[in-house]
């Protein structure tokens, strides 16, 4: 779609009736600013029961509204166990216990996103925060469903663009959203819109956006030097963005399933902040075909496929010049069957779901800065997923096979690799009364395989975003895992707490290591992709108490002033690579957080602080430690209705006291020294969203 048509439609969407929202909860008016950990339903997994034990994090309606930030990583930063690769402000994809890379599988509706993002820290996810409905992060057995590249955890990224249920009766009718947001340490001004209008036999959604953002602000003076002239700010250099995006869906429902299409465009130009002269323009196209058959034939409780298909590419321009060039072209099949549920006398059932997926994609790169050859990767997987459920908690299971080849398209050398996953997990339900009060017990063990990326093989040239000359080995082995966590969650009334500790052993872990010396053609030190063994160990934890309002709270039980949370939060994760006796790089701080969390009726305020320990352990001598932080963060909201009208004005206050910090798992802190990008200083940012 033009930009003509996101621009008019939004600005249309904006001036009409101000009425369009996600298809959010019609929960209470008063709605909690903090992460919801538990009871939530996990589209990315097939199995579609609530009950099933799924090591989760969610975020959706307002606390997603006041998380939103600019890059998917930066939405999800500080979420426990979860942290931000970030390359500036307008490039971030989540690091999850450490992983990071292409050892996250990012999902859009649980099916392949196929960007390049993991190929290199300067690369965006193109996939705004903007039009999403909800976030979800999975992990455990699960995460099988969905490749070897799910090592780390899945992110699936939900916009609802395929209706899956009946959102409207035989009569018809329409919903949708609007969002305005301005403010922030870019400046930012963006405008989302979607709406979805049909009946109980079709649907149809249509959803835009339009952020632009100018140079970050920061707690410091900064250099600045373009066309060779220095100047100092307040800001990062080259870090502004524009980005558009647009998306059409449409789908019919039937008695016993489904079939829908759509096809989305996402385009957008931002600064990249290691070179003061260079921009990137990024284009995604992706087209969508998805449908379910319900009571299959008597022999299946549901038959699912979904087809993809990607056209990517991403220019880098040094001034106005053209530099290297990236394109991906890539597709994704998935059938999916679900067998009805075995069902015994002694209340014992077992539901699963078996299937198979091929993905391909062809990858050229162009230019001076072409560090990677020409590559294809085609892969074909069988997997599957069981939950035996029981009186006293559940077993869960997961398999995958796969078989992988990458070719080097300018030698024709294949490498082929035959992973093999298998998971297993355990729940054990100690809860008690119609409260469901008391402790819920979880343990889950896997052993993972991950085929080698192109990248990891036959890179072969600099590479301007981690400053070094990199090089593949077409020798390299799959990674190989044995990941570990036991964790519990406890509930009484208001109160919850869940905690949750883990290991991962790497018997091959592809690490890019120094090799301690220089190319002579770009004077930049080489590195190599190395397999090594590396340990991650680590725990995460949250709690919520209430303070003030109801019976069972700990400080007074008068609610006629509202309730008052009281929101705790803690991670750490130690990663060692054992072959060479030092730490693993870009691995984030031991973080703990807490949040005063205030409702009454429609206004809730959120107060609070994150703090960062300081990070030494770092790989070599020389290379850069970052500091201890604390940043004290607010957010303030105020929902209503009139006339139909479903109103949620917010503000949010970040870094208030104009801290100076700077992220451990930036790639940017080691590259480019005394110069690399601080954390964005102090903010006000407002939002408006208005649905019917």
């Amino acid at each position: 779609m033009s930009l003509f048509f996101q621009r008019s439609f939004v600005a249309a969407a904006a001036c009409g009736s101000l009425s369009m929202a996600w298809a959010q909860s019609e929960g209470s008016v008063a709605d909690p600013l903090t992460t919801q950990l538990q009871e939530v339903t996990i589209t990315a997994q097939p199995l579609n029961d609530a009950s099933v034990s799924v090591p989760a994090q969610q975020l959706s309606g307002s606390a997603l509204a006041q998380r939103q930030g600019s890059t998917l990583g930066e939405t999800l930063d500080n979420l426990p166990g979860i942290a931000n690769s970030s390359f500036g402000p307008n490039v971030g994809r989540p690091v999850i216990r450490g992983l990071d890379g292409d050892r996250i599988r990012i999902l859009q509706n649980s099916g392949a996103n196929m960007d390049v993002s993991g190929l290199s820290f300067d690369h965006a996810v193109p996939l705004d925060p903007l039009t999403t409905e909800r976030i979800e992060v999975l992990r455990g057995p699960a995460t099988l469903l969905y490749g070897g590249s799910a090592i780390g955890g899945v992110v699936n990224v939900i916009d609802n663009r395929i209706a899956r249920e009946r959102s409207f009766d035989a009569k018809g009718g329409t919903l949708g959203k609007v969002e305005l947001r301005a403010g922030g340490a870019a400046q930012e001004r963006s405008t989302g819109a979607m709406v979805e209008t049909g009946n109980d036999r079709w649907v149809l959604h249509v959803d835009a956006f339009d952020r632009s953002t100018r140079n970050l602000s920061v707690p410091k003076v900064m250099d600045c030097t373009v066309n060779g002239v220095t100047t100092t700010q307040r800001r990062v250099c080259n870090s502004a963005s524009d980005a558009q995006g647009s998306a059409i869906g449409g789908t019919l429902l039937f008695d016993r399933g489904y079939l829908g299409l759509s096809a989305s465009e996402y385009r957008s130009t931002y600064g990249t902040v290691a070179e003061s002269d260079v921009t990137i323009g990024m284009l995604r196209r992706h087209q969508v075909m998805e449908g379910q058959w319900r009571d299959a034939a008597g022999l299946l409780q549901a038959l699912k496929f979904q087809w993809g298909h990607t056209s990517y590419s991403h220019t880098e321009y040094p001034g106005s010049d053209t530099g290297t060039r990236f394109d991906n072209a890539g597709h994704e099949l998935r059938l999916e069957a679900t067998p009805y549920a075995q069902r015994w006398a002694n209340g014992m059932q077992l539901q699963g779901v078996v299937g198979v997926q091929r993905e391909g994609n062809q990858l050229t790169v162009q230019g001076d800065e072409a560090f990677v050859p020409p590559s294809r990767t085609v892969s074909n997987a069988v997997f599957t997923h069981q939950v035996l459920t029981t009186g006293w908690g559940q077993l869960s299971a997961g398999a995958r096979a796969e078989s992988v080849t990458v070719r080097n398209q300018d030698t024709g050398v294949d490498k082929g690799f035959s992973p093999f996953s298998v998971a297993v997990g355990g729940m054990r339900n100690l809860r008690q009364g119609e409260a469901q009060n008391g402790w819920q017990l979880s343990s889950h063990l896997s052993w993972s395989q991950r085929a080698p990326k192109d990248y990891e093989l036959f890179a072969n040239g600099p590479h301007a975003a981690t400053g070094t000359f990199e090089m593949g080995n077409a020798n390299n082995a799959m990674e190989r895992a044995t990941q570990w966590d036991l964790g519990g969650e406890w509930k009484n009334g208001p109160h919850k707490a869940s905690v949750t500790g883990f290991v991962s052993h790497f018997a091959n872990y592809l690490s890019l290591q120094s090799t301690g010396s220089n190319d002579d053609t770009y004077d930049l030190p080489i590195y190599a992709f190395e397999g090594v063994r590396a340990r991650l160990v680590g725990m995460e934890s949250s709690a919520t108490l209430r303070m003030v309002g109801g019976s069972q709270a700990l400080w007074s039980s008068d609610a006629t002033r509202g309730a008052m949370d009281l929101a705790l939060r803690a991670d750490f994760v130690r990663a060692d690579d054992l072959t060479h006796n030092r730490p693993l790089p870009r691995i984030a701080p031991m973080r703990v957080g807490a949040d005063w969390v205030w409702t009454d009726q429609a206004w809730s305020a959120r107060f609070g602080f994150t703090h960062a320990a300081a990070q030494h352990l770092v790989p070599q001598a020389g290379d850069v430690t970052t500091a201890g932080y604390t940043l004290w963060n607010a957010g303030l909201n105020y929902q209503t209705r009139s006339a139909g009208t479903r109103w949620l004005l917010f503000a949010k206050l970040d870094n208030l006291t104009n801290q100076l910090a700077y992220s451990s798992t930036s790639v940017l802190t080691q590259t480019m020294g005394s110069n690399a990008p601080p954390l964005a200083g102090r903010s006000v940012k407002l939002g408006l969203q208005a649905s019917f």
